[in-house]
């Protein structure tokens, strides 16, 4: 019963290709069945993320070994919805050696000089590896869609892409980009699955309030955050086309309740797993060509052992 219902969640947070989506179809302070107690949805939540912990750390080692495909998870959120959190605690059983997390910022000059995928490209996970986008390309069609002023540092050949008139078709073209970008890394073995962290505005000034509170967390916070935080209405326009126009069979969005953290991260991480499991691997096999040489080699392993445990002689009794 435990699992029909985690399935059901799991789908209710998964955007389906080709299907109308509107962000208010999905509830931010999303908590379970609040007729539960919350201290067990709670308690229940936790247990299901070690579980998953646990199952993501042995996916991680079979995905290395298969070395066929690669993984990419990508986050994207408002600030304060908790995308940093989330990475820390869903990939904490995770090998360092097999992972490696991307955090885009504002680009560079040089980076401004190539096409809008291209600094992603070079941070792509290699095969048998996962690899976290915080942030990503899609940046170019939320911030960017946002502020359209930002397209004349990338000294686009037409300018007037930031012309209203001309806007709508400028868009649809990027999401054609991505969706092409994304459909040829899947068919040469890189899995990927995105998550769009869905935090209330409500929260996230609680979310603010409390760094502002809490002198080590003062950092986190930048006043910049409120010049965004007023332009919230278009960054969820933004983000509803963006997804609707992006979610493929391939690259699947899920829309995670954020306001809760316990609900995030039980979500997220039960997504990850999955999605290494449907990639249906198997532990590399050895050829039969090599299997003598490697019955010798145990063979010979074994013979040292016993000849080692045969001449040791047991220590002499100390003198009274």
């Amino acid at each position: 019963m435990k699992t029909r219902k985690l399935e059901d969640i799991l789908e209710m947070c998964h955007v389906r290709p080709g299907k109308k989506f509107r962000l208010k179809d999905h509830d931010p302070g999303w908590e379970g069945d609040v007729s539960i107690p919350e201290e067990r949805r709670r308690q229940f939540a936790e247990a299901l993320l070690r579980e998953n912990v646990t199952e993501l750390s042995e996916a991680q080692e079979l995905l290395y070994a298969a070395d066929t495909w690669s993984l990419l998870i990508i986050f994207q959120a408002m600030d304060a919805a908790g995308k940093d959190s989330t990475i820390k605690h869903v990939l904490t059983g995770v090998n360092p050696q097999g992972c490696h997390v991307t955090s885009f910022k504002q680009p560079s000059t040089e980076e401004l000089d190539h096409n809008f995928l291209w600094r992603c490209s070079k941070a792509l996970p290699e095969r048998g590896k996962i690899g976290i986008f915080n942030r990503s390309h899609y940046e170019e069609t939320l911030v960017v869609r946002v502020h359209p002023e930002l397209l004349k540092y990338q000294q686009l050949p037409d300018l007037q892409a930031a012309d209203p008139k001309v806007k709508k078709s400028f868009w649809k073209q990027r999401f054609e980009d991505i969706n092409g970008f994304e459909s040829h890394l899947h068919r040469n073995g890189t899995a990927i699955v995105k998550f769009f962290l869905n935090v209330s505005k409500e929260e996230q000034s609680k979310r603010f309030l409390e760094r502002l509170n809490e002198r080590d967390k003062l950092w986190k916070f930048s006043l910049g955050d409120l010049k965004e935080r007023d332009r919230w209405d278009d960054y969820m326009a933004a983000y509803e086309e963006m997804i609707e126009a992006t979610s493929t069979e391939g690259a699947p969005w899920y829309v995670i309740p954020a306001d809760n953290k316990w609900v995030t991260r039980s979500i997220v991480s039960r997504v990850v797993v999955n999605t290494i499991k449907s990639l249906k691997l198997e532990w590399p096999q050895v050829p039969d060509s090599e299997r003598q040489a490697l019955d010798q080699a145990r063979q010979l392993l074994m013979s040292e052992t016993s000849n080692g445990k045969a001449g040791r002689r047991k220590p002499k009794a100390e003198p009274e």
